[in-house]
């Protein structure tokens, strides 16, 4: 009987779908998608090109020309995030397949069209995963550390100033909501000091070190105590004091001094000079801040929003997830030690999307697609606004129902994959 315990379960996959699948208003232009100056301000040649669409003249009225290239950006910027989260899907599950002894063929989807190759790569990583499970038997357990996925600040300034005339560049006001503020500090860092892989902690490794602390290593370990442990060690964790290495497990915390080698990155509390990354409160104005929260631009149209929102997903840095599987009675001990290795390999790119990106991309799917059809409808009511920018907004439109079903089909691949490493 094969017993599997997932720490953090993810939550099915709603929200796409209706939106993917919503009404789609086409203009009959007569010729299809005008190319660029084949009317008085035509479309780009490429309407999947956002900085295209921005610095074109569709020489349109006033404020309607400002809405109509920021409804169109927007929508070529979910075309983006489409290619991107389909690519990495497709990787992701590709890879676990093959890991697992899939072939090409097994990966090769049987139709075409949005999201499939994510669809036919993961659906052979699932039945991959399936079939390792059943061989190995006994019992696994996936502990994960979700990921993180920041935002620039900066870049939502700027897209806000380009998008709309009235804010001027470098005084737009963002704010981070629902999230922290992290980046690079001049001057104290008050909050927590993120140092990257590999750094030295010297003793002053306070607060976390994700991974694995070696050589000189003396406190709580929430992973794999390898050495000496005061009080109960039950299948490698230290209930006491360990002495010797820890190794981060998947709430990836070694507490206390690690005066040896953090291997994935430690964070500082309370450290006047970070070298690192910041998050929370600097004595000064941080560089490039990041949100892991909800980044909140200045007031302006909700065209422009849905642009930038679209922007900045698609250029979103995310901290991998960290997957650790722990196997007990396993029959087969070959079987079960090649499946742990092809998660723990690929499964973070999968909770990527799953878990770190899921939510995000929800809501620029659908302020897009708001975005784009009412616009749509301001411009095609006759007269020479529909002449020159109806076909725009017929290819666009189109584009963004096959881009937002990519990315429905793409999410709900993933977390079919990912899901059967937790299904008992």
């Amino acid at each position: 009987m094969n017993s599997l315990n997932w720490r953090r379960i993810m939550r099915p996959v709603t929200g796409f779908a209706a939106l993917a699948a919503g009404p789609l208003f086409l203009t009959d232009c007569g010729g299809g998608m005008p190319g660029a100056g084949s009317l008085p301000g035509g479309c780009p040649a490429d309407i999947a090109d956002a900085s295209a669409i921005m610095s074109a003249n569709f020489g349109l009225e006033g404020e309607l020309e400002g809405k109509v290239k920021a409804a169109l950006a927007a929508g070529a910027n979910l075309q983006k995030i489409a290619v991107e989260v389909e690519g990495e899907v497709t990787t992701a599950c590709s890879n676990l397949a093959k890991d697992l002894g899939k072939s090409d063929a097994d990966l090769a989807p049987k139709e075409d069209g949005p999201g499939k190759k994510a669809e036919a790569a993961c659906a052979a990583a699932a039945a991959a995963i399936g079939e390792f499970k059943a061989k190995a038997s006994g019992s696994l357990t996936v502990d994960v550390q979700p990921p993180e996925c920041k935002a620039s600040m900066s870049a939502m300034a700027d897209c806000a100033a380009e998008c709309n005339a009235d804010i001027k560049p470098g005084e737009a006001k963002v704010t981070c909501e629902g999230g922290e503020i992290s980046g690079k500090c001049g001057g104290e860092c008050k909050g927590s000091c993120t140092v990257e892989a590999g750094a030295e902690c010297s003793g002053s490794c306070s607060g976390e070190c994700k991974g694995e602390c070696s050589g000189n290593f003396s406190g709580k370990c929430d992973g794999e105590c390898q050495g000496t442990c005061e009080g109960k060690n039950a299948t490698g964790k230290c209930d006491g004091r360990c002495e010797g290495t820890c190794k981060g497990g998947g709430s990836g915390t070694c507490s206390a001094d690690c005066k040896g080698t953090c291997s994935a990155e430690c964070k500082v509390s309370g450290q006047a000079e970070c070298k690192g990354e910041c998050s929370g409160e600097c004595s000064v104005e941080m560089e490039a801040p990041k949100c892991s929260g909800e980044v909140k631009p200045p007031e302006m149209s909700a065209e422009c929003k849905a642009n930038c929102d679209a922007k900045l997903n698609a250029e979103l840095e995310c901290s991998p997830a960290r997957v650790m599987v722990k196997l007990q009675g396993a029959a087969d001990a070959e079987a079960a030690t090649k499946l742990a290795a092809a998660l723990e390999a690929n499964l973070p790119a999968l909770l990527k999307v799953t878990m770190g990106m899921k939510g995000k991309l929800e809501g620029v799917v659908g302020s897009v697609q708001a975005s784009l059809e009412g616009v749509q409808a301001a411009v095609t009511g006759g007269g020479q606004a529909a002449m020159k920018v109806g076909g725009c907004f017929a290819a666009s439109l189109e584009a963004q129902a096959k881009a937002s079903a990519s990315i429905n089909v793409s999410v709900q691949a993933s977390a079919s994959a990912s899901g059967e490493a937790s299904a008992g």
